[in-house]
């Protein structure tokens, strides 16, 4: 696992980091059952070609978990109390995180000093070279809300865990695709490889990433939309009015067709390549995703999972986009440019040396084998017993 974490974190150095997200919004979406009561209702504004405005750069970096954590059970919400908890934390965490590092401190990554307000993941991410300081991450500091309430995972099923597979359904992928592998770049994962993001940003189902760089931007044309996706600096494509290919090919991202109701725009996806599957779904898999403006600084994004291979009935969840105070730079993603080259050679020289070391084990065995003949052909017969 910190090995995958180690590559994606790579990436981050020579990647162009976009603003962070806007934390007033942020402070604002928090606020908004109180001022509901106070607030005209929302309108909706249409953009040049009549249709729902969207356009703009967003962010979805929170602390709220796709899935819920085992304690909330079935809890949708956070108490104010575990808000007040949580974002509190996340707040000294990055205080803690942002001072200076001692510039006499060893090569070799620190251990973690008792009490430190740093989480398991990020203490992590660094494995044996240590990993960045708190500066050079933004998961997000806040909880998530959707409508004012702070959820306690983005998947919103009963117990917000994704539901159980059916009898026969392929198992869900391990974390770490490509873990030990290293025939070639083909086994290593997308991430690892700048070919897609190490999280599932780009989607569909998009999910921050829980590290940085969760960023986006919408552009809308008359018979386009257009989700650019910081990282890995991807772009999706989804076709208006339009009907989902049938040639049979897999574009990474997969095929999306979408059409507006009302104020809303639903995408519908199909056609995913097997290394980007969804919890082991690709093959017939369908995602529906519903983009709503629901107010100035907030963007409803609601998606539903169907596969009727891997699960009894449809499911998803819901969250909400929040604006950046500033634009998406390119990510230049370089770690498959530099790191992948130097794993793979790596394994190349590791069983090159393992080659030598058992091409020498085999021929000493031969030598001692022959010794041991030489030895036993050279020996004199034992005299005979007296009476034989």
């Amino acid at each position: 696992m910190q090995k995958v974490v180690i590559a994606a974190l790579g990436a981050l150095l020579l990647a162009g980091v976009a603003a962070a997200p806007l934390n007033a919004a942020a402070a604002e979406a928090a606020k908004a059952p109180a001022k509901a009561a106070q607030a005209a209702p929302w309108k909706p504004t249409k953009n040049a070609f009549g249709q729902p405005d969207l356009a703009g750069s967003w962010s979805n970096a929170t602390l709220t978990p796709m899935t819920r954590r085992p304690q909330f059970k079935d809890q949708l919400n956070y108490t104010p109390e575990q808000v007040k908890e949580m974002e509190s934390s996340a707040a000294a965490e990055v205080e803690e995180g942002n001072e200076s590092t001692d510039p006499n401190a060893p090569a070799e990554a620190p251990k973690t000093p008792p009490g430190a307000n740093i989480r398991p993941e990020f203490a992590a991410a660094g494995g044996d070279v240590g990993g960045y300081n708190r500066g050079w991450l933004d998961p997000g500091s806040h909880v998530m809300r959707v409508n004012g309430e702070p959820r306690t995972s983005l998947i919103t099923t009963q117990n917000g865990q994704v539901p159980p597979r059916k009898a026969g359904a392929p198992p869900a992928p391990r974390f770490g695709g490509g873990m030990g592998s290293f025939d070639g770049p083909e086994v290593r994962s997308l991430g690892e490889r700048c070919i897609m993001s190490f999280g599932r940003n780009a989607g569909p189902p998009m999910f921050p990433n829980g590290f940085y760089n969760n960023n986006y931007q919408i552009v809308q044309t008359a018979d386009a939309v257009v989700i650019q996706v910081e990282m890995n600096h991807d772009l999706r494509q989804v076709r208006l009015n339009s009907k989902h290919r049938t040639d049979g090919v897999r574009t990474y991202m997969g095929d999306s067709i979408g059409w507006y109701e009302g104020d809303t725009l639903v995408v519908e996806t199909t056609n995913l390549p097997q290394n980007q599957n969804f919890m082991g779904s690709w093959k017939n898999l369908k995602i529906t995703e519903k983009f709503t403006r629901v107010g100035q600084h907030r963007l409803l994004y609601q998606f539903t999972v169907d596969d009727p291979d891997t699960w009894d009935k449809p499911w998803g969840g819901e969250y909400e986009f929040l604006p950046l105070d500033g634009v998406i730079y390119e990510y230049a993603c370089h770690e498959g440019n530099y790191a992948l080259p130097g794993i793979l050679a790596g394994a190349r020289a590791e069983e090159a040396e393992k080659a030598e070391a058992a091409k020498k084990a085999a021929e000493k065995a031969e030598a001692d084998k022959a010794t041991a003949a030489k030895a036993t052909t050279g020996k004199k017969p034992a005299p005979a017993r007296s009476g034989q």
